[in-house]
């Protein structure tokens, strides 16, 4: 008896063992993607500085000025415009947060609700059909105050995304999920919480991560037609200054700005799924 513990206890450490061998070839994987995608964007980035400086040699400064005049820029922005950049972030957090919220509620009504679903619906498709110019000409028409005229169109323009995307999440809930949590017959807002809400957080983030670039886009050409303070303001002076290095230094940071916030989503989603394995294709 003792024997035949003692091989069952060998057996099943040779099966962790084996486990961690087979997950070690994984990690490097992981790492050496990692490593190549920090390695393509420096590649790429100093391609690009190359060339802007070669450009510089052949056009005027205010076609192309060199990048040792983009860098001194940004440090002269740096010093004396970074509240246009705290009024530009706090601009986006504040939409970007409200149609999180607005969204994933629609989204939840549709998938939940068959009465609502073809109303909501039809808003939505309306909604998206709308050019982003037209809201933005909208909004200067129907309000005074800078602030809300930029609320209201970023939220017009963010919301569909956020609402389509929790209901296909809803409507790709697996089958067999739910007919086995409604085996216990649960009430609606336990099937909510346990199954629904757990499974549509995937596609939050994935919608989040998605709508920051063009988030970030329109609140810059939101600034630019709508408001006197923010980062599409300065852009804008910049232009009818024919300072083409500031123009420059502001699209280098908007690009700084976007990854930060990009790996910002990523490092939540890890902290928040970091239960479910992460398949690679060899």
């Amino acid at each position: 008896m003792q024997a035949i513990e003692q091989q069952g206890s060998a057996g099943q450490d040779g099966q962790i063992a084996k486990a961690a061998f087979e997950a070690l070839p994984q990690r490097s994987i992981l790492q050496n993607v990692s490593v190549r995608e920090t390695a393509a964007t420096i590649v790429v980035v100093l391609l690009l500085i190359g060339a802007m400086e070669v450009a510089s040699w052949y056009v005027p400064d205010y076609i192309m000025p060199a990048p040792v005049a983009i860098s001194r820029a940004m440090a002269r922005l740096a010093a004396t415009d970074y509240t246009h950049v705290l009024v530009t972030l706090a601009r986006l957090a504040a939409a970007l947060s409200f149609s999180l919220v607005v969204g994933v509620l629609l989204g939840l009504i549709m998938g939940v609700s068959p009465l609502l679903r073809p109303f909501i619906r039809s808003l939505v498709i309306i909604d998206t059909g709308i050019p982003a110019l037209s809201w933005i000409l909208l909004a200067v028409f129907w309000f005074k105050n800078p602030e809300t005229r930029i609320f209201f169109i970023l939220v017009m323009i963010l919301v569909p995304f956020y609402t389509l995307s929790i209901y296909d999440g809803i409507r790709a809930l697996p089958k067999d999920l739910v007919d086995m949590i409604e085996s216990f017959r649960p009430s609606q807002l336990q099937t909510l919480r346990y199954l629904v809400i757990p499974h549509i957080v995937p596609y939050i983030l994935l919608t989040t991560k998605s709508v920051i670039g063009y988030a970030t886009r329109m609140v810059i050409f939101a600034e630019l037609v709508a408001s006197a303070v923010g980062v599409g303001s300065r852009m804008g002076l910049a232009q009818s200054t024919f300072h083409i290095d500031e123009v420059l230094a502001w699209t280098f940071f908007l690009v700084v700005l976007n990854i930060t916030l990009q790996l910002l989503v990523t490092g939540i989603e890890k902290l928040v799924l970091g239960w479910r394995p992460e398949a690679t294709v060899r």
